[in-house]
């Protein structure tokens, strides 16, 4: 789905299906890119928050449009397959088809079809999470259509045969010489002499694509929401470059997630205002384009919706994990995230990358093949502060936690110290002996380095040694300090 604005001078994203993220040729380039991303994540994220930060203390009554969203939403989820069947009625009234897609591959084949039904080989597309999710641009490459994206960043993206790494600023790992170096390479109508000015980039991006606009016969795109009550499709974006998608071409296909309904048109006074602030700071969106159905002699006169699951039933069937179903895709919770903020997105390996992406893509796709996602986080409670429908991220990780396959030593090493712990006599003489134990060791380590803590361990702390440091025993407990006070 789009996106709203990005702030001057970053492009901007979309992401879904579990993808390894991509390795860079050799570890010397791999450890520059690291760096260059992990500084642009940091000017970027702090830009975004501080501008979020503003624009929510605006409004008096933030925590009643949270409050507000969240409701609308747990609705949806109750009343799913009613709200689903109210949409395909409103919208094929007005003049569109819907049609049910039940996991990836079904809605890459309508989509396919449609495509060479209208006689097209290529698809101008709008930037979409969800087609991201089922992989639609290399099932339309397989079929011999092409897929141009159009938003700059995913522009980049795809010309670098790369993948997102922010939902909202998907190609924020390159930096100017990088983006005209690609351009240079892969954009057959750039300049010769284009120069890594973001003016200059931003006009060669829009000259090339002028000709895919005006020349494709079909465009595809996602849905921020979708409204039940009137079939009514709703895209918000930063750059034009989605409506000029959506008006062009002859035929137009959404492809949309279930959960992105909202029950009646009213209700979009409400997203409306938590998605831009959430995302970029911004008070409304620069883009908000609305179709519904076919408006004869105006826009694409064949228009098509595919509603699509691939695990979103799977999920609302957890009275704990659906209400990541909720999420908005505004990015607020990547841009607080402690662990994001160093890693980026490709170090998820998910289309869905950071604190949303830990809850959502396991949730898809099955814990099972993704059992280090919902470890993938301090559980701090940022990502909750933030989210603009109170997703209560943290509660789900560790719901998920304890779905993820764990080895017989760790399944052992817990059930021994829930034994241990659920009496409070075994847990005082525990932390008695391991004082004891600990304690010579720990008075020369404080000697030594002013700390009670060890560097390196035998396997298998070992594992844990390799990037953090493993503290010994406090000489004395809180309860003792307590007792003495």
């Amino acid at each position: 789905m789009s996106h709203p604005a990005t702030p001057a001078g970053v492009p901007s994203t979309g992401g879904g299906r579990i993808r390894a993220p991509l390795p860079f040729p050799t570890a010397a380039r791999s450890a520059v890119a690291d760096d260059q991303l992990r500084a642009n994540l940091h000017r970027a994220t702090r830009t975004i928050r501080g501008k979020r930060a503003r624009a929510v203390d605006e409004v008096p009554d933030w925590a009643a449009l949270r409050d507000a969203g969240a409701a609308i939403k747990a609705d949806v989820q109750r009343r799913l397959p009613e709200l689903l069947e109210r949409f395909e009625a409103a919208a094929t009234a007005a003049g569109a088809r819907v049609h049910w897609a039940r996991d990836a591959a079904e809605a890459c084949r309508i989509v396919v079809e449609l495509t060479r039904a209208a006689g097209a080989d290529e698809v101008v597309k709008v930037k979409s999470m969800a087609t991201q999710e089922i992989e639609l641009n290399e099932a339309l490459a397989a079929a011999g259509i092409a897929a141009h994206e159009t938003d700059l960043a995913e522009l980049i993206v795809q010309l670098g045969d790369d993948t997102p790494s922010h939902i909202l600023v998907p190609a924020i790992h390159y930096n100017r010489t990088q983006i005209r170096d690609i351009f240079r390479r892969r954009m057959a109508d750039a300049p010769a002499d284009l120069g890594a000015e973001p003016r200059e980039l931003a006009e060669a991006a829009r000259l090339h694509l002028r000709r895919r606009f005006l020349e494709a016969k079909v465009a595809v795109s996602g849905a921020n929401f979708a409204v039940a009550d009137t079939g009514t499709l709703v895209v918000v974006e930063s750059e034009g470059n989605g409506r000029m998608c959506l008006t062009l071409p002859q035929t137009l296909i959404s492809v949309v997630g279930v959960e992105k309904l909202v029950p009646g048109f009213a209700d979009l006074e409400v997203f409306l205002q938590l998605l831009p602030r959430s995302s970029t700071g911004e008070r409304m969106n620069p883009y908000t384009s609305m179709w519904t159905g076919v408006t004869p002699g105006d826009g694409p006169q064949d228009v098509h919706v595919v509603l699509v699951d691939n695990g979103r039933s799977a999920v609302l069937a957890d009275p704990v994990g659906r209400s990541a179903l909720s999420c908005i895709r505004c990015s607020a919770c990547l841009n607080v995230c402690p662990v994001y903020g160093r890693a980026g997105g490709h170090a998820y390996g998910s289309v869905y990358p950071g604190p949303i992406g830990a809850i959502l893509s396991p949730q898809l796709t099955g814990v099972a093949d993704n059992a280090s996602l919902p470890f993938a986080s301090t559980l701090c409670g940022a990502c909750a502060d933030v989210c603009p429908v109170k997703i209560d991220i943290p509660e789900i990780l560790v719901h998920l936690r304890q779905q993820a396959p764990h080895p017989v030593a760790e399944r052992t090493a817990m059930r021994t110290l829930s034994w241990i712990m659920r009496s409070p006599r075994r847990w005082a003489l525990a932390l008695r002996v391991a004082r004891r134990a600990a304690g010579p060791l720990g008075a020369w380590r404080h000697r030594r380095t002013g700390t009670r803590t060890l560097r390196r361990l035998p396997w298998p702390a070992s594992a844990w040694t390799r990037s953090r440091d493993a503290p010994l025993p406090a000489p004395q407990t809180f309860r003792e300090w307590w007792e003495k006070q």
